[in-house]
């Protein structure tokens, strides 16, 4: 009878690093059913509630980012470190993995650190164009560094890297509702063109504040508009929602799949996760990074698709400015939109979750 394969993964700290670590571990279990999976998270972050609510079972260690200002909280990072390295030998040694995988966030330096140094199979993911503090680190000491864009070669070594795109939800990748499903989901007209905004799950203040400064100028461009908000700014939404038609507020959208079918343009931030869904649906969108993102990192993804004209980009501090004038030209220009929906093609990897998954299983069956 052949040996069970355990694997270990870590991904954290956001739903950017965990989703695609939740992914990537579906998929192996949809190819292997029988592979255990455990992982490991910073305690106190959002995996330790996200990854239980996907049937996995997680193990916390005591570790967070080295601040960037001067804090006091930077004295007790190399006690962390350390710690949590001390943590992941105990971990590695009672579970005895075939591979550890990592998606980025604190947790998984120390993990994978520890497996490199046990010589045991490593491989991570990076979500964006440009990598985070901790796949950096990671990226001299794996085996395979799978990567979301292309001309990764100036941050990884090209022998180990695979280029697979980001995974996303199924329901996504599938978008089974109709259109007329998905626009009398918000009780919107079917005859009108629809305009999403995202406001992440707290909320882009800055891209909430442009849209309310500007809403019946955006209205007047012949749009209906689901606006889902975030929590921090639903009221700032609401107010100056209030009296127009054509508008829907949200704080939080559940049926993502029905919103990007309704959709005909978008506005989004553009973190790994929202880039990769939106070049899913195939859908026109203005992308206003979040500049304050580690290493400027939703800038650089949003340029690697303005660079292969998929896209449209504005400054967040040019938002309230210019988002009319940008959005008025997109929407005047079915020959501009029909070329995006083009190019996005070739940034769609479709098959992200199940190719990462059997990269992981080539290298684990190695190991056993």
């Amino acid at each position: 009878m052949p040996k069970k394969l355990k694997i270990l993964i870590s991904g954290g700290g956001t739903g950017g690093h965990i989703f695609p670590a939740i992914a990537i571990a579906n998929a192996i279990k949809e190819k292997l059913p029988d592979t255990e999976i455990h992982f490991v998270g910073a305690k106190g972050r959002m995996e330790m509630e996200k990854v239980p609510l996907a049937g996995y079972s997680i193990t916390g260690l005591w570790i967070s980012g080295l601040q960037r200002k001067l804090t006091t909280k930077n004295l007790l990072f190399p006690i962390k470190v350390i710690l949590s390295i001390f943590k992941s030998f105990k971990i590695i040694n009672k579970f005895k993995p075939n591979i550890v995988i990592g998606t980025g966030g604190y947790a998984s330096g120390p993990l994978l650190f520890t497996a490199s140094k046990r010589n045991i199979p490593t491989l991570i993911h990076e979500q964006n164009a440009f990598p985070g503090i901790t796949n950096k680190f990671l990226g001299k000491r794996v085996d395979k560094v799978c990567v979301s864009y292309p001309n990764m070669e100036k941050y990884f070594s090209e022998d180990k890297i695979i280029i697979t795109g980001n995974p996303i939800r199924k329901e996504i990748l599938n978008l089974l509702p109709t259109k007329k499903e998905s626009v009398g989901f918000f009780n919107l007209n079917n005859d009108k063109k629809t305009l999403l905004i995202i406001g992440g799950s707290q909320g882009a203040k800055k891209i909430n504040i442009a849209v309310a400064e500007n809403l019946q100028t955006l209205l007047d461009l012949n749009l209906q508009i689901i606006w889902q908000t975030g929590s921090y700014s639903i009221d700032t939404a609401l107010k100056a929602a209030e009296g127009k038609k054509h508008v829907v507020v949200t704080e939080f959208i559940q049926k993502m799949d029905f919103a990007y079918v309704a959709s005909d343009y978008i506005i989004s931030r553009a973190g790994a996760i929202a880039i990769a869904e939106i070049v899913a649906a195939r859908k026109p969108a203005i992308f206003i990074p979040l500049p304050t993102a580690a290493e400027d990192h939703q800038t650089k993804n949003a340029t690697t698709l303005v660079d292969g004209n998929a896209a449209l980009m504005i400054n967040e501090n040019d938002a309230i400015k210019s988002l009319p004038d940008i959005l008025s030209s997109l929407v005047k220009d079915v020959e501009l939109q029909e070329s995006i929906k083009k190019n996005l093609v070739k940034f769609s990897y479709p098959n992200a979750a199940a190719n990462i998954a059997g990269e992981v299983l080539k290298i684990a069956q190695k190991n056993i």
